[in-house]
């Protein structure tokens, strides 16, 4: 967790603005000026110079956005980050806690607080059209009105604002990506012409990195680089920096077949425009791109579907799934060689910290092949820290791992051929009771989804309470979602599908080859967490007694190999069924991973056979 942040000043330059009065920037003035967090691409994970929310409030978890009156200063996000925000706000901030019962959303906020004709500002390159239009709709009967300010007014007050990164861009062969860009642009354009469209505007980092077989380093840990493409029936027009654009880059287009015209980043906007008014087809622009294109393009010529890239991504093909499944493999020689060694390490009364844990197993993964980074920061939380939901460790907050307290360990790597994400929870000295009946009842939800058979194309959402069931039964729940899609060699979170309580409105249905986590969790402030997460492949279910009448009967094939802490189980709570499924995957993993271990390291050896010993 980092330090509180002093936001005053910052704030006060803001105000000023905001006032109209200032003459760094000419606009009428704004009774709330809102910041996402999102950059202009819509991203989840975003580089430093796009994080202005976490500027201007002090608060750095991924997710939240800040509403910034004359008087007020107020952040909300949701239950992964209560307690970070709690700590990183200072006193000029309010924390809305999104989600709980007595507190009012965002936008119910602003519709008790604002007067007919006052002015909510918002950088429309940072929200979505969605998000656009929810607000609009919402404000339809207040009277105030949600304004586009052009310039930035985070960016006027950010004086150390970093700058926007420009790292290589690197090919991936098509060994690893399993098709050709012309044949991925083939089956573009067979969408496009079934919806009339003539024009595809892509703005997500990953399905642009996907669609054209490149990868970069542009955000940390996602293999991306800021770009924009735009397809149409005749051309690839391909928005990045042409400095970027090397030999090798252009000899891979060759490979593939493709022919791509180069144009500066922020050509995109007069080309969009210019396109779509000349256009006698319709613009497919999704509504997740920034309202400031969608706005370029008239509504009639809109067609707002999520782009065929977003499906076709998260649907691997074979050669993208076998990847996946290789690489968890030589991930999970890491994580038993990176937790043998750190038990040993405690029961021998060394001092391992989150922080130094983190590194050793940052060290294993790295000598693995195809080895390309982490997916993302390592959450390596000890006893208290565990139940922060996405603690990242810092000098400040930095535990000992020891044998009295939890140890979750939440870990990723990108790989060549996929990417991972695990979570396992540790305890190396006693357990409680609560501690065991909780562990235990994490652990039924995850093997309940885990071999859930369900209907080809259920919605994603309709599974998420099934993996809560047993923590419901004992009145605990967890403050996430169960499942969230992942990328090859791409973003650890990939949509547009997902497990979890809110609404993913452009979730297709649950499909083959759709790669997801299966990961759900307890959390007691202050105490510990626990969560046990694998990455699961959607395979048909040959154990199927019917076939949904003919819809097809899917389940989920575990691909994450690592073991499951049988210490922390009271296995008079699990069935019969359960331990079954639970000593099969055990074994699983010891077969998959002894014969790779180094004859001589028998530390790991003999901690992977006992840590998968049948119960």
């Amino acid at each position: 967790m980092h330090k509180m942040a002093q936001t005053g000043d910052a704030l006060s330059r803001l105000r000023v603005l905001m006032s109209g009065t200032s003459s760094l920037v000419k606009i009428d003035p704004l009774f709330a000026y809102i910041v996402p967090s999102d950059d202009a691409h819509q991203g989840e994970y975003i580089a430093a110079r796009d994080r202005r929310r976490a500027f201007i409030t002090g608060f750095t978890g991924s997710a939240g956005t800040a509403v910034i009156t004359q008087n007020k200063a107020l952040l909300w996000t949701d239950g992964r980050y209560f307690q970070q925000a709690e700590k990183q706000l200072d006193e000029n901030w309010e924390l809305m806690k999104d989600g709980m019962p007595d507190v009012l959303t965002l936008t119910q906020w602003l519709q008790k607080n604002c007067q007919k004709g006052d002015r909510i500002g918002v950088d429309a390159n940072l929200y979505s059209t969605r998000a656009w239009n929810t607000l609009t709709s919402a404000f339809e009967n207040t009277g105030c009105i949600l304004t586009a300010v052009k310039e930035n007014l985070i960016d006027l007050v950010w004086d150390e604002q970093p700058a926007q990164p420009s790292n290589p861009v690197i090919t991936l062969d098509v060994k690893f990506a399993g098709k050709y860009v012309s044949e991925k642009l083939k089956e573009v354009r067979e969408k496009m012409e079934a919806q009339n469209a003539k024009v595809l505007v892509v703005t997500a980092l990953d399905e642009i990195a996907y669609f054209l077989n490149l990868r970069g380093s542009d955000i940390s840990s996602n293999p991306v680089f800021f770009a924009y493409v735009i397809v149409t029936d005749k051309d690839v027009l391909l928005f990045i920096e042409p400095s970027r654009i090397t030999d090798e880059i252009e000899k891979h287009f060759k490979t593939n077949n493709v022919e791509v015209t180069i144009k500066k980043y922020d050509e995109i906007f007069s080309t969009l425009e210019t396109l779509a008014n000349e256009t006698d087809g319709k613009v497919w622009i999704s509504s997740t791109s920034s309202q400031s294109l969608t706005n370029l393009v008239v509504k009639e010529k809109r067609h707002q579907d999520i782009t065929p890239l977003s499906v076709m991504k998260a649907i691997k093909n074979d050669v993208e799934a076998k990847g996946m499944q290789d690489c968890h493999v030589r991930d999970g020689v890491a994580l038993v060689q990176y937790f043998a060694w750190l038990q040993n390490e405690v029961e021998n009364k060394r001092t391992v910290t989150e922080i130094s844990g983190a590194t050793k197993l940052a060290e294993f993964r790295s000598t693995k092949e195809h080895f390309k980074g982490l997916s993302f920061g390592t959450i390596s939380g000890s006893g208290p820290n565990g139940s922060i939901i996405h603690y990242s460790p810092q000098n400040e907050t930095d535990r000992k791992i020891t044998d009295q307290e939890m140890y979750l360990c939440d870990s990723g790597a990108q790989y060549l051929d996929g990417t991972t994400d695990v979570t396992r929870t540790w305890h190396f000295g006693n357990p409680t009771d609560y501690e065991k009946e909780c562990f235990t009842r994490v652990l039924k939800g995850q093997i309940q989804m885990g071999s859930l058979i369900f209907p080809n194309k259920v919605k994603g959402r309709a599974l998420d309470s099934l993996a809560r069931k047993f923590l419901w039964d004992y009145g605990l729940d967890y403050n996430h979602g169960t499942g969230h899609g992942i990328g090859s060699f791409l973003n650890v979170h990939e949509g547009p599908m997902g497990i979890g309580t809110r609404d993913y409105p452009d979730d297709p249905g649950l499909q083959v080859n759709m790669f997801l986590s299966n990961e759900p969790g307890y959390y007691e402030d202050g105490k510990f967490g626990i969560r046990i997460e694998d990455i699961v492949q959607i395979v048909n279910a040959t154990n199927a007694a019917h076939n949904f009448a003919g819809r097809g009967a899917l389940t989920f094939h575990t691909v994450t190999l690592c073991p499951i802490h049988t210490k922390l189980i009271k296995v008079e709570l699990l069935t019969e069924v359960e331990r079954t499924l639970l000593n099969n995957y055990h074994k699983r993993v010891r077969d998959t991973l002894l014969p790779l271990l180094d004859a001589n390291d028998t530390l790991t050896r003999e901690w992977l056979v006992k840590e998968t010993q049948p119960i």
